[in-house]
């Protein structure tokens, strides 16, 4: 099984005094876009309003061009520790046993905007950076990423993948055809029986669903397995639109 999670544009500062090795991230064959995209975002830093502008930052926020600006040389963290907000609180991954963060590591990719995908324990920089911007002298990210993402997560010959994505990011990396998914959306039920898409508490519910796999590591190579699963742990799952599964907070 594979999960697809999406970033955080909030993120934990600091970390270990060890620069980001773009060779040793998960999906090594990533390695040209991650150079291109890195590469484009440490010369955009070099003009801080123009990234001001680029980025959309106020000037609140004019301290993440110098992490950016940093991104081969800054300190880093395992990307379920950089990342922060509802999802990253309800998974909380720092306080999970040794056992349940190697689970993580071996089944959890984070989409992000600059690397793409990354194992849940490869060490990142912080960076600012969203699915939607565009980078002078790069194709739009979407351009970037797609193409190469479909195939290297193909590669990896995951049995059944679980995407819960924003749709920005599931645009970035489209999954292959050719591997059994499942794209999750969040949902809860009325009083009235109407079902209804949620968007705070969308977030939060992925988180603890993730936190709940992690701590139980089941063996899940199917849909089938990954429902009876969710049934067995009290998580209500059903399908959806085709190719989606309805995860109710």
């Amino acid at each position: 099984m594979l999960i697809l999670l999406p970033p955080s544009e909030t993120k934990r500062p600091g970390g270990r005094p060890r620069p980001l090795d773009l060779d040793a991230l998960a999906l090594p064959d990533l390695a040209p876009q991650r150079m291109l995209v890195v590469d484009a975002l440490v010369a955009l830093s070099a003009d801080p309003d123009a990234a001001a502008r680029i980025l959309k930052l106020s000037e609140r926020q004019r301290g993440d061009i110098a992490d950016n600006a940093a991104l081969r040389t800054g300190p880093t963290l395992p990307a379920v520790d950089r990342y922060t907000g509802v999802l990253y609180d309800a998974l909380d991954a720092s306080t999970l046993a040794a056992t349940e963060r190697r689970w993580l590591g071996a089944h959890v990719l984070v989409h992000s905007a600059p690397f793409g995908p990354v194992g849940a324990l490869d060490p990142i920089p912080a960076y600012r950076l969203a699915a939607g911007t565009s980078l002078p002298g790069v194709p739009a990210l979407r351009r970037v990423w797609a193409d190469a993402v479909t195939a290297a997560v193909a590669g990896t010959g995951a049995p059944f993948v679980l995407d819960l994505r924003s749709e920005a990011y599931a645009a970035l990396g489209p999954l292959p055809a050719g591997i059994p998914s499942a794209y999750v959306r969040v949902v809860s039920e009325g009083a009235d029986g109407a079902v209804r898409a949620l968007n705070h508490f969308n977030k939060h519910a992925k988180g603890a669903l993730v936190r709940a796999l992690a701590t139980q590591r089941p063996r899940i190579r199917s849909l089938a397995a990954f429902t009876n699963w969710a049934d067995g742990a009290g998580i209500r799952v059903r399908g959806g639109a085709p190719g989606e599964l309805e995860l109710f907070a």
